[in-house]
């Protein structure tokens, strides 16, 4: 019976090790692909779920009405809402409230988003909160909830389109001008807030929700 020798030995060791040595990286550099993509995720998802909400919201908003208690009034640009001790970027009333069976509330609710100071000083840019106030009947003071949404926000602008131009401020109770009623399209633009270390500046976020819901003419 003829046993293998040295040589061979050595050589199956070597190729073994080879084969092992190539594993090892194929298995690293997979593991490496995973943290990468994953943290990736993680970081857009809080944008992306940011976006939907805000989407959803400006896609649902209630026409005003005259005289109207839960069909209340859109403004956009630097608006002072009630409840609220700091002016906010866009005030909407809204169909996107929850119902539930231990909750009197509808599904109007009235919505606000603004930027505020973050709670950990060090970290860059502001927080986007969008507040919601669902007891619109209250004869007391509002319950307003804060809701934050994303951190790390360098500025949000809203724009309205009237049909021919993109306006900056919109506010429906202002029967002196011309958008009484709710806009054609709403489009938003945000600014991230970049790395201090190096001065970089991320790409503007824009999206672009038409709104179909309209109530009456503009007079």
């Amino acid at each position: 019976m003829r046993a293998f020798t040295l040589i061979e030995m050595i050589l199956a060791v070597g190729v073994a090790a080879i084969v092992l040595v190539a594993i090892n990286a194929v298995l690293f550099s997979a593991l490496h692909l995973r943290e990468v993509t994953q943290a990736a995720v993680d970081d857009a998802t809080p944008l992306d779920q940011a976006l939907t909400i805000l989407r959803r919201d400006l896609q649902c908003a209630m026409p005003p009405e005259t005289n109207g208690v839960l069909t209340g009034d859109f403004k956009a640009g630097n608006v002072t809402s009630l409840g609220l001790s700091q002016p906010v970027s866009v005030e909407i009333f809204t169909a996107t409230g929850a119902l539930h069976d231990n909750e009197p509330w509808g599904d109007i609710q009235r919505v606000t988003y603004e930027l505020k100071d973050p709670a950990t000083r060090i970290a860059a840019g502001r927080d986007l909160v969008r507040s919601i106030t669902r007891n619109l009947l209250s004869s007391t003071t509002l319950d307003v909830q804060d809701q934050p949404l994303l951190s790390g926000v360098e500025s949000i602008k809203f724009s309205c389109f009237d049909g021919t131009q993109w306006l900056d401020t919109w506010d429906t109770t202002d029967t002196t001008t011309a958008d009484t009623n709710l806009p054609v399209a709403v489009r938003v633009l945000i600014q991230m807030a970049g790395n201090n270390s190096d001065n970089t500046r991320p790409q503007p976020i824009q999206i672009l929700v038409p709104i179909d819901s309209q109530s009456r003419t503009n007079t």
